[in-house]
C-alpha cells in the first residue's frame, strides 16, 4: 500500500505523495504551526504502540487557512492569478475534447463554468458541510447531484469518489493545490478549516528525513528588501513584526548590523545596477522614501531593465501629507511634502507627549525636479518611541499605526507583482 505524505483542507486532500517526501509546502506554515497531530495511516488500537513511535507518526504542520491565507498570495497565488489558471486550463480542456469528439457531441457538452461561476460552485459547498466518511461504493450525493453546476466542472470525475470530501476533492483538484487553498478560502466558512501537512509517516519509514519539512519562507519565495537607510530596515522590520506576523518570515533585509553597505539614494542606484549585471536571481524591492532625493532615485532605477524578479517603489504618497506643517526661508507653512519631504519616519506615530507639531524643514533644492528636499525634525525621537511599541500596544490602539499599515500594503503589493510572475511555473 505504501506510505503517503499528504496535504489536507478541512479533511479534503489536495496533495499527496508515497514513499517519499512530495512537494514542499513549508512555505505555508512557521514554526510555531509544527505540531502533533492524529495520523490517519496509524492503527491507535494496535496494542502496546510504543509513545516514541506514535510521536513520530503524528509529526505535522498545522495552520487554519485564515493563517495560510496571506502566505498564499505572497506565493503569487492571488485571485486573479488563479482566474488565470482556471481559465487556461478550461481553454486546454475544451481544445482536447473537441479533438477527441465529434462536433454535434462536443457541442452537448455545453459551456463550463466561468472562473466567478466556479469560485460561487466551491463557496456554495463549504468543507465543514462535507460527509468524509469512507464508502467504497460511494454514490454521489443529493447536494451535488441536484446542483447543476457539477457537471460543468471542467474535470471528469467518474470513480474518483468514495466520499463526499473525496468527491470535492476530484471536482477542485484540476487547480494546484495552492490554487484550491486561495479559492476556498473566499468562503469565509472555510477559514477556520485546519490545513495539515503530514509527513510523520514518510520519514518514520525512512523515505525522507526531517530535514526535508522545514517551515518558513525559503530562499526561492523570499523578498530581499533594499533600503537607503539602516532606519528603514529596522522601522520596516518591527512594522512587520507588530503588523504583519503572520507573513514577517518572507521578508529579507540587507544587514545593517554594523552600518549599511551601500549607504544612501546613490549606493542604492548602484547596488541595483550591479544586480542586474550579475542576473541575480533572488527576489528583491528597491524601496526609497517619499522624498525629493528618494524620487529622483526612484526614477533612475525606473529607467533601468529591471529583472522580471526586481521591482522598486516609493513610499506610498497619502493624504496626512497633503497638509503637514512645513519651515523654510519664509517661515512657518502648510504644504505637500509627497515626493519631497515624506521619509519613513513621517509614517510613525507623530503625536510623542512633551514634544511639538511635527514639523519638516525645507533643506535641499532639486533642480531637476524644481522642488526642495525637507527633512522631519525629531525623526530619531519618533523612531525610538515606535521601538518601544509591543504587541499590546499596538492591540490596545495607543499607537497610531494607520500610516504604516499603508506602507506595509504598498510593500506586500509590490510582492504580489513578483509573486504572480512566480507562480505562472506551477501551471
Amino acid at each position: 500500500m505504501g506510505t503517503e505524505v499528504t496535504l489536507k483542507m478541512g479533511g479534503v486532500c489536495i496533495d499527496w505523495s508515497k514513499n517519499g517526501p512530495g512537494n514542499d509546502h513549508g512555505q505555508l506554515f512557521q514554526s510555531h504551526h509544527q505540531k502533533r497531530v492524529t495520523c490517519d495511516q496509524l492503527d491507535y488500537s494496535y496494542p502496546d504502540l510504543p509513545s516514541e513511535f506514535v510521536a513520530s507518526m503524528e509529526r505535522s504542520m498545522c495552520a487554519l487557512l485564515k493563517d495560510v491565507f496571506p502566505r498564499l498570495e505572497l506565493l503569487g497565488f492571488t485571485l486573479e492569478a488563479v482566474r488565470e489558471q482556471y481559465d487556461s486550463y478550461v481553454s486546454e480542456w475544451e481544445e482536447t475534447l473537441y479533438r477527441i469528439l465529434e462536433a454535434e457531441e462536443a457541442e452537448l457538452i455545453g459551456s463550463f463554468l466561468s472562473f466567478d461561476e466556479f469560485c460561487e460552485f466551491v463557496k456554495s459547498h463549504p468543507l465543514k458541510a462535507l460527509d468524509g466518511s469512507y464508502d467504497s461504493k460511494f454514490v454521489m450525493t443529493e447536494q451535488f447531484v441536484n446542483d447543476p453546476r457539477t457537471s460543468k466542472v471542467p474535470v471528469n470525475i467518474n470513480n474518483l469518489a468514495y466520499s463526499e470530501t473525496s468527491l470535492f476533492g476530484a471536482l477542485v483538484g484540476f487547480l494546484h493545490p495552492y490554487a484550491v487553498l486561495r479559492v476556498c478560502a473566499e468562503c469565509e466558512e472555510n477559514l477556520d478549516s485546519e490545513i495539515l501537512w503530514n509527513w510523520g509517516p514518510v520519514v518514520e519509514e525512512g523515505y525522507a528525513e526531517e530535514a526535508d519539512f522545514q517551515p518558513g519562507a525559503g530562499r526561492k519565495h523570499a523578498f530581499l528588501i533594499a533600503t537607503e537607510g539602516s532606519s528603514d530596515v529596522h522601522i520596516i522590520k518591527h512594522a512587520l513584526h507588530l503588523l504583519k506576523p503572520e507573513i514577517e518570515d518572507f521578508f529579507r533585509f540587507i544587514d545593517v548590523s554594523e552600518s549599511h553597505p551601500f549607504p544612501g539614494t546613490g549606493g542604492l542606484v548602484k547596488f541595483a545596477d550591479g544586480l542586474i549585471k550579475i542576473d541575480i536571481q533572488n527576489n528583491v524591492i528597491f524601496v526609497f522614501d517619499n522624498d525629493a532625493e528618494g524620487y529622483e532615485a526612484y526614477l533612475k532605477i525606473t529607467r533601468m531593465p529591471l529583472l522580471a524578479n526586481m521591482r522598486v517603489m516609493l513610499l506610498p504618497e497619502l493624504k496626512a501629507f497633503e497638509s503637514f506643517l512645513t519651515k523654510g526661508p519664509g517661515g512657518e507653512s502648510m504644504a505637500d511634502i509627497n515626493k519631497r519631504a515624506a521619509a519613513i519616519e513621517c509614517y510613525l506615530d507623530l503625536t510623542i507627549s512633551g514634544y511639538p507639531q511635527a514639523k519638516v524643514v525645507w533643506t535641499t533644492y532639486k533642480k531637476d525636479l524644481n522642488a526642495y528636499h525637507g527633512a522631519l525634525e525629531h525623526k530619531e525621537s519618533y523612531a525610538r518611541d515606535f521601538f518601544k511599541q509591543t504587541d499590546k500596544s499596538i492591540l490596545n490602539g495607543d499607537y497610531d499605526t494607520s500610516k504604516l499599515s499603508a506602507l506595509l500594503d504598498a510593500l506586500i503589493q509590490e510582492c504580489f507583482a513578483i509573486g504572480k510572475i512566480s507562480a505562472q511555473e506551477y501551471g
